[in-house]
């Protein structure tokens, strides 16, 4: 099992970033939570990481936090939550507010992640409630607006965006919508991605 990884961040291409480790080149998937946080492409970073294994692929999920990849492991074991849901719940908000609305029994607010219908709001109360009542609640530092680069909105910035939420569950056209609807200009994507989701959980 890969439990850590720390490396030169090459490529960020949401959701998926390339991490060098000694030589070898690492794909790795990670919630929007994550790129939020992340340094200028050329940066030493490192990730805490998750291997799912299945019969066609082995994939790595990684998380800056280790809370996040904590909530990852416990959605994981939630009946019908792979890890492509479990990295979209992720990415619609922090690991904190989360865990908080599941203890409150807020299944409403959970329908308004990518991918979680109101059966499956319903399960995530059910079944993790117990296991997240000890959770601690800690502040997840955001980054300010002075330290995100700006950097021109392009229409492959704006492409990378859409094709982040069609990953992240939602259907091209909503994808594309959710994007139309923000003022793009002088975004880079990451930061498109958090405005569509924002707005699509308002």
């Amino acid at each position: 099992m890969i439990g850590r990884l720390r490396g030169t961040l090459l490529e960020k291409k949401p959701p998926q970033l390339l991490l060098e480790v000694a030589g070898i080149g690492y794909e790795v998937n990670a919630p929007m939570t994550t790129f939020y946080d992340l340094p200028e492409a050329g940066s030493e970073i490192t990730l805490h990481t998750h291997l799912a294994v299945r019969e066609d692929a082995h994939v790595l999920y990684g998380f800056l936090r280790e809370q996040d990849r904590l909530l990852f492991r416990t959605l994981i074991k939630v009946s019908g939550v792979g890890p492509k849901l479990a990295l979209a719940i992720l990415s619609g908000m922090p690991a904190d507010e989360f865990a908080s609305l599941v203890r409150i029994g807020d299944s409403a607010a959970l329908t308004k992640l990518p991918g979680v219908g109101k059966k499956t709001a319903e399960r995530l109360v059910v079944e993790m409630k117990d296991r997240l009542k000890d959770w601690q609640d800690v502040s997840l530092a955001m980054v300010s607006g002075a330290e995100a680069q700006a950097v021109s909105a392009t229409n492959s910035s704006e492409k990378d965006a859409v094709s982040a939420l069609i990953s992240l569950g939602y259907k091209p056209q909503e994808a594309s919508r959710m994007v139309s609807l923000i003022e793009s200009e002088g975004l880079a994507s990451e930061e498109m991605i958090r405005q569509a989701l924002r707005t699509a959980a308002s």
